[in-house]
């Protein structure tokens, strides 16, 4: 009998995470891989990503709508729960053996408690890390429910292992949004972007560009219009180079952050920004490679620019404490402090590719272990 391995995949940045390991899971014979799509991926306004997984060969076995709108604290709180009725009823459908879930979002922690509460082995990928807003907190919540951790450096292994988790079911392999970067083309052109319809001015991709991509902070919901109004505001100080924007995510206050770039963009039509939904996996490892510097909050700055060596500005604190690469240095909300970065950043240029987050490599490493992991040994039990 195969073993079904569920994977739910919520988020765009979820999608570009776990590529590589579906493509592993789908060459197992002995594994029947079921995919869920849920949340954000269903949306347009956030590019309806689930178009590019299935683009991709990947046919979900269940689309699920859980988001709440509104982006307030309030409706993310409900959106989890919605989440978790939502997964149940599909994953007691489907009865997998495993179920894999990424990082600290709250579509994660929906998929966390309802396959803990159905009594289905957890998989964790991105486990251990330290950083600011709530995803910490919802991180290491997570954790405490998973059978197996997937970490991706290790620091995050050993705070795990300090955390109680079981070493013998820790495995780092680095992150599987490396294997990307390692295994595909990252040249860039005018070609192969004419397909992406930006609003704005268009961006000739074969000259310097700079990609801003900044979403809400949970923790300081409410600030997100003029977080994101201060760093518009920077980037047109900078006349000489062509502006990338990327939508924000879902997180609580993100009508806040659109509405902060809708604003920008409406009086500054003839300024050179273009402005995107989504790119695909592929497409955003091309984007941030051939960039002359990345600015705003995503982890992907920190996690695959550490690898590509693109310079980042990180803005704000919600990354505050995670691990990083050289190719990083942090900025406040002020736009005089984010511009004086970003030259910073611009003079320097490419940075030497650094590894802390993995190889390029996970997906074959973490698939080997989902399909061959001796189940009924797992029994889950703190070792302090």
């Amino acid at each position: 009998m195969k073993r079904k391995i569920c994977v739910v995949v919520a988020s765009r940045a979820n999608y570009g995470r776990v590529k590589y390991l579906l493509k592993a899971l789908q060459k197992i014979e002995s594994v029947e891989l079921q995919i869920i799509v849920g949340a954000s991926m269903m949306l347009d306004r956030f590019g309806k990503a689930v178009e590019v997984l299935k683009k991709d060969g990947f046919i979900p076995n269940r689309s699920l709508y859980y988001v709440i709108e509104g982006e307030t604290l309030a409706t993310q709180a409900k959106s989890t729960g919605l989440g978790i009725m939502e997964l149940s009823n599909v994953f007691e459908d489907l009865k997998p053996n495993l179920v894999v879930t990424v990082a600290d979002r709250f579509e994660t922690m929906a998929t966390a408690i309802a396959t803990t509460y159905l009594n289905i082995k957890l998989v964790h990928i991105q486990g251990g890390e330290i950083s600011g807003n709530i995803d910490e907190r919802v991180r290491h919540a997570i954790t405490k429910l998973s059978d197996l951790h997937f970490p991706s450096t290790e620091e995050s292994k050993e705070r795990l292992i300090k955390m109680g988790e079981n070493p013998k079911y820790i495995f780092n392999f680095g992150c599987p949004a490396m294997d990307i970067l390692k295994n595909e083309n990252l040249n860039i052109d005018n070609e192969l972007m004419f397909n992406y319809s930006g609003v704005g001015v268009q961006t000739n991709w074969e000259k310097p560009y700079i990609l801003l991509s900044q979403h809400p902070v949970t923790t300081s919901y409410g600030e997100g219009r003029e977080q994101i109004t201060e760093s518009l505001y920077a980037l047109k100080e900078l006349k000489d180079i062509q502006k990338i924007i990327l939508w924000p995510n879902i997180d609580a206050g993100s009508d806040d952050v659109a509405g902060g770039i809708r604003k920008f963009r409406e009086l500054n039509m003839q300024e050179n920004f273009q402005y995107f939904k989504n790119f695909s996996p592929e497409v955003y490892a091309k984007v941030i490679n051939n960039a002359s510097c990345v600015v705003g909050n995503s982890s992907s700055f920190i996690r695959e620019c550490s690898f590509l060596g693109t310079p980042a500005v990180i803005i704000g604190d919600r990354q505050e404490g995670r691990e990083h690469g050289k190719n990083v240095i942090f900025s406040t909300y002020e736009r005089d402090d984010i511009m004086d970065k970003i030259n910073k950043q611009l003079s320097h240029k490419k940075f030497k590719s650094d590894k802390i987050f993995g190889y390029g490599d996970a997906g074959d490493k973490i698939a080997k272990i989902l399909s061959t992991i001796d189940l009924d040994k797992i029994n889950k039990r703190n070792t302090y």
